[in-house]
């Protein structure tokens, strides 16, 4: 008897440590867009904390950083792209890490240099297709004249455009992801089951400017009509993390310079969150992602001798 659980003692161990702890991390930048990378940490992916310090200067396109999204592979490494420049860029930048510390050099990926009236390339949003073993990147683009409009101009009248690739090296010919009607920015895929996904996105109509969702079998659509808005006025950037039964959508209320959140358990019915969540004062638009805590550790340490080196000059 003694045997026997022993044995079970040291395969319930085993198996514990062959678990790898996990933490949260959330990407940001801070205005004017110039300092590069920001990353919050967080053990329950609802209080956060400031890492300290910045990374990967931006380099490419118009050498800012806006809106930086970062996705692991397979292999895990992870992969970073972001928006270049608010006018006239028609790329993103991109670089990749296996430490969030150390980043390969910067490279500008242009998407829309096949249409010569392309105002933009805003808010490039990563999602690993784990079933295709692909990243699919969605970003908002403006055509002037090609679609529909409200009351905007015509130069703030965004699509959603997407190219796949497999290594960043490759990628497929930028195509048109989605039209829904109204100009729309800031999308973000969320995997909720096999064949079943949501897709978050602002609406960016003049008197709107909130957040709305739509759904799909395929990270690549087709996706339904977009549901009703459900954040107030002057929301955007949102970023989606699963916490035991619950989605938390936070995103960016950026006239009150505040960060929010909500709740849901299916993407129809949202519970204001608000209150549950701890977001530093600056943080502007990122997305959430997962890394092993020990790189997360190593980060926190990075950051803290880079503020040492800073207070010994």
């Amino acid at each position: 008897m003694k045997k026997i659980l022993c044995i079970a003692l040291g395969a319930l161990l085993l198996a514990s440590c062959g678990k790898r702890k996990e933490a949260y991390l959330f990407t940001s930048f801070h205005e004017p867009a110039t300092d590069g990378l920001r990353l919050l940490y967080s053990e329950d992916g609802l209080t956060w904390t400031e890492s300290g310090c910045t990374l990967l200067p931006p380099g490419v396109g118009s050498k800012v950083m806006r809106d930086p999204s970062i996705a692991r592979g397979k292999d895990g490494v992870f992969h970073a792209v972001w928006t270049s420049g608010w006018r006239g860029d028609k790329g993103f930048g991109y670089a990749s890490s296996t430490n969030l510390v150390e980043w390969s050099e910067q490279r500008y990926v242009e998407v829309m240099a096949h249409e010569p009236e392309a105002v933009n390339v805003w808010a490039p949003e990563l999602f690993y297709d784990d079933e295709a073993e692909q990243f699919i990147i969605v970003w908002a683009t403006t055509v002037p004249f090609r679609f529909e409009k409200g009351i905007e101009e015509e130069n703030n009248n965004h699509r959603l455009y997407y190219v796949t690739t497999k290594d960043f090296v490759t990628f497929s010919e930028a195509k048109l992801f989605l039209d829904p009607g109204f100009s729309v920015i800031d999308a973000v895929i969320v995997k909720r089951a096999k064949n079943s996904y949501a897709l978050v996105m602002k609406d960016n109509t003049r008197p709107n400017r909130n957040l709305r969702v739509a759904f799909a079998s395929h990270p690549l659509g087709a996706y339904s009509a977009a549901s009703e808005t459900f954040t107030p006025q002057f929301t955007e950037g949102p970023s989606v993390v699963a916490l035991g039964d619950y989605y938390y959508i936070y995103y960016d209320a950026y006239r009150e310079y505040a960060y929010g959140a909500v709740k849901t358990r299916d993407f129809v019915t949202f519970t204001d969150a608000a209150s549950e969540v701890s977001v530093p004062k600056g943080h502007k638009h990122g997305t959430i992602f997962k890394a092993d805590a020990g790189i997360v550790e190593q980060l926190k340490n990075f950051c803290a001798q880079q503020a040492q080196k800073e207070n010994a000059r």
